[in-house]
C-alpha cells in the first residue's frame, strides 16, 4: 500500500509540474537557463586552461628560439667593460656601435650583401621555374617509371647531403658530359671555385632542397581541378601556354612559399659554398665565418671574448636582410604555406 501511495504521489507531482509549465512556461526556461549557465562556466574554464597551456608552450618555444637571438643582439652593443661586468646581463651600461663599424668594414658588407642577394635571387628564380615544372609533370601526366622517379624525389628529401658530397666534388672537379667537353676543350674543365656547380644543379632541379620544392608543387597541382586544363584545351591552348599562363598563375601560393624558402636557404648556405669553394666575396654567410679571425689579425685583438662581440655584430648584419624580406612578405608567406601542399 505504501509503494502504491508513493507512486501515486509522484504521478500527482509530475502532473502538477506539467500544469505549472503549461500555465507559466517561464519556470521551465529558468531551469534551462541554469543548465546553460553551468555549461558556459564549464566551457569557460576549459577554454581558460587550454589558452593558458597554449601561452605556456608559445612562451617556452619563443624563449628557446628567440632567446639566443636577443642575446646576440644585446651583446653586439656591449663595450669591453660591459663584457666583463658580471652585473650586466642583457642591457649594456655603456653601449657602443664600434662592433658594427668594424664588422661592416671587415665584411665589406655593402658589396658582399648585394652580390649575395643577387646570387640567391637568381638561384631562387631558376629553382621555382624548374621545380614547378617537374612538380606539374608528376601531378598531371602519366609516363613510364613515374613512381620510381618520384621515389627518387623523396630520396632527395630524406638522404643527407653529406652522403653525396664526395661524388658531387668529383663530378664538378672533372666536369665532363659523356666525354663531349674533353673532345672540344681537350680536357675536362674544373668548375670548383666558381658558382657554376650551383647553377647547373639548380637548373637540373637537383639543387639545394629541390626535392622538397618539387613535392610542394606536386601536392599543390594535384589539388587543382582538372577542369581548368580541359577548358583551356577546348579553347585551343597548348600544353606550354596552359602551364605558363593558367596553371602557374594558380600556383602562386606554392610559388611564394618555395621562393621564400629557397631565398633563405640559398642565402644561408655554407655547405655547398665550402664544398665547391665558392668565393667569399660572393657569399656573406661564408665570409662571416672568418670574421673573428680577420678582426683579430687586422686590429690585433686576441681576447676571444671580445672577438665574440664582433662576431655577434656580424651575425646581426647577416640576419638583417632576411628579417626585412620576411617582414615585407609575411602575409604572402603565411597564406602560401596555408594554401600550398606543405601541410597536406
Amino acid at each position: 500500500m505504501d509503494k502504491a501511495a508513493e507512486v501515486t504521489k509522484k504521478k500527482t507531482a509530475e502532473a502538477e509540474a506539467d500544469e505549472l509549465v503549461a500555465v507559466n512556461p517561464k519556470g521551465f526556461h529558468l531551469r534551462n537557463m541554469d543548465i546553460n549557465t553551468k555549461s558556459k562556466i564549464t566551457d569557460g574554464v576549459k577554454g581558460f586552461i587550454l589558452g593558458l597551456f597554449r601561452w605556456v608552450v608559445l612562451i617556452g618555444v619563443a624563449y628557446v628560439i628567440i632567446g639566443p637571438v636577443l642575446g646576440i643582439i644585446a651583446r653586439s652593443f656591449f663595450s669591453d667593460a660591459d663584457n666583463y661586468n658580471t652585473m650586466v646581463y642583457m642591457i649594456p651600461q655603456s653601449p657602443t656601435m664600434e662592433r658594427y663599424e668594424v664588422a661592416w668594414k671587415t665584411l665589406n658588407y655593402t658589396q658582399t650583401s648585394i652580390s649575395t642577394i643577387l646570387y640567391s635571387l637568381s638561384l631562387m628564380l631558376i629553382q621555382v621555374f624548374m621545380c614547378s615544372m617537374v612538380g606539374y609533370g608528376f601531378a598531371r601526366y602519366d609516363f613510364p617509371l613515374k613512381k620510381v622517379l618520384f621515389a627518387f624525389v623523396v630520396v632527395m628529401i630524406v638522404i643527407p647531403t653529406h652522403t653525396i658530397m664526395l661524388p658531387l666534388y668529383m663530378t664538378f672537379a672533372n666536369f665532363d658530359v659523356f666525354g663531349i667537353l674533353s673532345l672540344i676543350l681537350g680536357k675536362a674543365p674544373n668548375l670548383l671555385g666558381t658558382v657554376w656547380p650551383m647553377y647547373i644543379m639548380t637548373f637540373l632541379a637537383c639543387g639545394l632542397r629541390s626535392g622538397l620544392y618539387i613535392y610542394i608543387f606536386n601536392q599543390f597541382f594535384r589539388g587543382l581541378p582538372k577542369e581548368i586544363e580541359e577548358a583551356a584545351y577546348v579553347d585551343g591552348c597548348g600544353v606550354w601556354y596552359t602551364y605558363f599562363r593558367i596553371m602557374l598563375r594558380n600556383a602562386t601560393p606554392a610559388a611564394i612559399t618555395v621562393s621564400i624558402f629557397s631565398l633563405v636557404w640559398q642565402y644561408n648556405d655554407t655547405f655547398y659554398a665550402k664544398l665547391f669553394n665558392i668565393s667569399d666575396s660572393i657569399l656573406l654567410s661564408k665570409r662571416v665565418a672568418t670574421l673573428a679571425a680577420n678582426v683579430g689579425n687586422v686590429y690585433r685583438i686576441y681576447d676571444p671574448n671580445i672577438l665574440q662581440l664582433y662576431m655577434d655584430a656580424g651575425i646581426v648584419l647577416v640576419m638583417l636582410p632576411l628579417v626585412i624580406i620576411y617582414v615585407i612578405l609575411q602575409k604572402q608567406f603565411i597564406e602560401g604555406v596555408e594554401r600550398s601542399g606543405i601541410v597536406g
